[in-house]
């Protein structure tokens, strides 16, 4: 990637923690690809979906990002989204797609993350998906 392309990744990055669509499409039109991922090897969509971006992980579910593949934490956006409580973002994602069902490596479902962190508004809409 030229070394202004990584300028444009490290703005899509930003865009995306903030909320900013304006920022984020400036950068996929300069050529970011939707699966650029951050130093720790999140995806864009990961962490729209661990910031409470839902207008976002909308966004980038309909330019193909993949929403049912864990990051390097065992993840997927599904389960960031509910461990954050975020049910708008839960609710683009499985309007997107994603697996409600999908297990993370040690067996737990995105309903299991939701409940855990107190969330169980999320947890039971995950429940009535799965």
């Amino acid at each position: 990637m030229p070394d202004d392309l990584d300028a444009w990744k490290e703005r899509a990055l930003l865009a995306v923690r903030t909320h900013d669509a304006v920022a984020l499409d400036a950068a996929l039109a300069a050529g970011v690809p939707v699966e650029s991922t951050s130093p720790a090897g999140d995806t864009l969509l990961m962490l729209a979906a661990y910031n409470g971006g839902a207008a976002l992980v909308t966004r980038l579910a309909a330019l193909g990002a993949k929403f049912d593949e864990a990051g390097p934490r065992g993840m997927t956006p599904l389960v960031a989204a509910a461990f954050k409580g975020d049910l708008a973002s839960v609710e683009a994602l499985l309007a997107a797609g994603a697996d409600a069902k999908r297990r993370t490596k040690d067996g737990s479902l995105p309903a299991d993350f939701a409940r855990m962190a107190g969330y169980h508004q999320v947890a039971e809409r995950l429940e009535r998906e799965g």
